[in-house]
């Protein structure tokens, strides 16, 4: 973790600038100690809170990135290139191999296929390498006090001091995004509470170190999201001349056999699978663009994240993980 300051002055402005949600400009350490209480209702340990609280401090740099998120410009076929490139298909199916009985195993507990599990890991910190050096308790404290979404992450900070008070990690070791997301598989302290999983049975849930419990804790998260074990997410199809774009929609659902009436053939032209699956349509951008039918699967990616590229890449990169 790389060692940061905050000036004097910045933390002068950020107050200026900062309104909590319950209205009025609220003093930082005020703040706090409000926090404090209300944490040690809820049974967090105060020797807990002494150390994640007693020294807190505002983070300048999470303010400005949350205030200028940039704008979502990248075409599909730019986001692809980006988020799954050649070599990332190619490491996805090393460690796959490498991987191999732990992947399996967990796949079976869970009902998830090990290629989706690496997919996940792939595209959401490259495999553990990359997943955030922001000090966690210190961003969602910094998002907290700030008046824009203020509960929401009021809410994610608690479920951080729960997650130190149970011993999981420790604090000089609890980064993350800027935004709070956590460990290899990125997540928020809420999904953490929910679904993260101890698998090696060492006492602690490492999302951070342990790929047991990296891999157990995003299946578990599928499982109990509807993954479907003995179902792929969904395939590319080619759509016959006039076809109405009016049935791309995830509320249009039908029999691969009523897509089939329709004209849906497979990518390649051949004919849709015979297995009658219930499935949507989507387009990757609209008309004209890369048409996909999805199933049940596709419906469990977006309750990880709620983009219809991040959905089409997780189920792309882990067909070309898989060999497809």
């Amino acid at each position: 973790m790389r060692p940061w300051r905050l000036l004097s002055g910045v933390v002068a402005g950020l107050l200026v600038l900062v309104q909590p949600a319950a209205g009025g400009t609220v003093p930082f350490q005020k703040w706090v100690e409000e926090l404090h209480r209300e944490a040690e209702a809820r049974g967090i340990r105060p020797s807990t809170l002494k150390s994640a609280l007693g020294a807190l401090k505002l983070l300048p740099r999470v303010v400005e990135l949350d205030r200028k998120q940039p704008e979502f410009t990248l075409t599909y076929r730019q986001y692809m290139d980006r988020v799954v490139p050649a070599a990332r298909v190619e490491k996805g199916r090393r460690l796959l191999r490498e991987n191999r009985a732990l992947l399996d195993e967990v796949g079976a507990k869970f009902g998830v296929q090990p290629r989706f599990l690496v997919a996940f890991w792939g595209i959401e910190s490259d495999f553990g390498r990359l997943t955030g050096g922001f000090p966690v308790i210190h961003a969602l404290a910094t998002l907290a006090y700030d008046g824009r979404r203020s509960a929401y992450f009021r809410g994610e900070l608690i479920n951080a001091l729960k997650i130190l008070d149970g011993g999981h990690i420790k604090l000089a070791k609890m980064s993350g995004s800027w935004a709070g997301a956590m460990g290899q598989s990125q997540f928020m302290p809420s999904s953490f509470l929910a679904y993260a999983v101890d698998y090696d049975g060492d006492g602690r849930k490492d999302i951070w170190n342990t790929k047991a419990d990296v891999f157990a804790s995003a299946a578990n998260y599928l499982a109990g999201v509807g993954w479907k074990g003995d179902q792929t997410w969904g395939r590319p199809v080619r759509l016959p001349a006039g076809f109405d774009a009016g049935l791309a929609s995830l509320k249009v659902r039908k029999r691969l056999s009523e897509w089939q009436g329709l004209g849906v053939r497979r990518a390649d032209g051949g004919d849709l699978p015979k297995r009658d699956l219930g499935a949507s349509l989507v387009l990757a951008e609209g008309p004209g663009s890369p048409a996909f039918l999805v199933y049940a699967n596709y419906k469990a990616i977006l309750k990880w994240n709620r983009s219809t590229f991040f959905a089409l890449a997780v189920g792309s990169l882990a067909e070309r993980i898989g060999g497809g």
